[in-house]
């Protein structure tokens, strides 16, 4: 049984050694142009983090007075946790738990670099290794903006927590061209979006506000790659290589949801305020329900939803799995929404404020600065 599941010549591969393949003289001339659009308009939401006129990092933000998300937006805060810290360190911890998400959202950029990366050395399609190409740029200016934010702000990042550490690991170093797509341009692309939605809507602090707009404008055209990959391979699928995929796709979503924010990930926040992780995880266990997160799912930015309606309309999720996300969220609302995902309204925005400042001409609201 073969690894790899390819329905469409444009995700044709070889092995990552198999540099020769490259060569071959054929090759050149089956281009698919079905990644044209996304890659003509990389000019369209094109932004440089190092230049002060599309982003500037010098704005001030109070750590201490103010927390960058707002205090109902932190899980351990609904919880008798809370009654243990005093206002400010309630601040504080609001404040070293936004880092640790920033940090998480940093190493993904990072793993979706190397990804990226990984596509060109495989994709033998001519448009396909080009876009890749392009993504590889647009996460590698992602990398850079967040890791200016971080420094601003704190320093450095928190490492990165096993969960997402092993996922990235898995997902660079894949063999199979499924695994990239689904587990990076549907999966983690559709949780960023979630986050970076979340983030835009209710920060304190608009310089990421602004950092995450400007994100954002990008990986609305990564996930349409990923859209692309999905309506060109799912419907071409057998039984046994759906079932393969919908099933590693639950697992990742299962590992992400009772994992990525888990107190064990953030240990070594807890031990700043005198919390052990393990305690604070019997807390949460005994005070969060199923109930809870059905209700915290039925927020559009929800990252988990924004996942869940990702796989759905990506046809990754069938009546074998469907009962399994439906705990969770209500399955024939997403399926009765559009495919209009979550944060393309506000990355729609973020195109015409940086075709304002690319080419001087008045965009809707915006107008080039002199």
């Amino acid at each position: 049984m073969s690894n790899d599941i390819t329905k469409d010549a444009a995700y044709d591969a070889v092995a990552p050694d198999d540099f020769p393949a490259m060569m071959d003289v054929d090759r050149y001339g089956r281009r698919s142009t079905a990644f044209d659009k996304i890659i003509s308009a990389t000019h369209d939401h094109f932004w440089d983090p190092l230049d002060k006129k599309y982003i500037d990092y010098n704005q001030p933000f109070d750590l201490d007075t103010t927390p960058i998300m707002p205090l109902d937006q932190v899980l351990e805060l609904h919880t008798p946790i809370a009654d243990r810290l005093t206002e400010q360190q309630k601040i504080q911890f609001a404040n070293d738990t936004t880092r640790w998400s920033l940090s998480s959202i940093l190493h993904g950029e990072a793993g979706a670099l190397a990804l990226s990366a990984s596509l060109c050395h495989i994709l033998k399609d001519p448009g396909a290794q080009e876009y890749a190409a392009n993504q590889t740029r647009e996460e590698a200016r992602h990398v850079t903006g967040f890791s200016k934010y971080i420094e601003t702000r704190w320093g450095k990042p928190y490492p990165v927590g096993p969960t997402l550490g092993n996922l990235l690991t898995e997902m660079v170093l894949a063999p199979e061209v499924y695994k990239k797509i689904v587990g990076m341009q549907m999966l983690v692309e559709g949780l960023a979006m979630g986050a970076f939605a979340s983030l835009y809507t209710h920060s304190n602090d608009p310089l990421l506000r602004h950092l995450c707009q400007l994100v954002m404008t990008d990986e609305a055209f990564h996930h349409k790659f990923g859209k692309i990959w999905a309506d060109r391979t799912v419907p071409h699928l057998n039984e046994e290589e759906r079932n393969r995929i919908e099933d590693w796709a639950a697992t990742c979503f299962q590992t992400l949801l009772f994992n990525l924010g888990s107190p064990e990930q953030k240990k070594h926040i807890y031990a700043k305020y005198g919390l052990d992780w393990q305690e604070v995880q019997e807390i949460i266990l005994k005070t969060r329900t199923d109930d809870d997160r059905r209700r915290a799912m039925s927020s559009s930015t929800n990252i988990f939803r924004v996942l869940i309606k990702t796989l759905l309309k990506g046809g990754i999720i069938t009546e074998r799995t469907r009962a399994f996300y439906a705990v969770y969220v209500d399955m024939e609302e997403l399926k009765g929404e559009g495919d209009e995902m979550v944060g393309d309204a506000i990355a729609e925005k973020g195109i015409e404020y940086l075709k304002a400042v690319n080419f001087g001409q008045k965009v809707g609201n915006y107008v080039a600065a002199e």
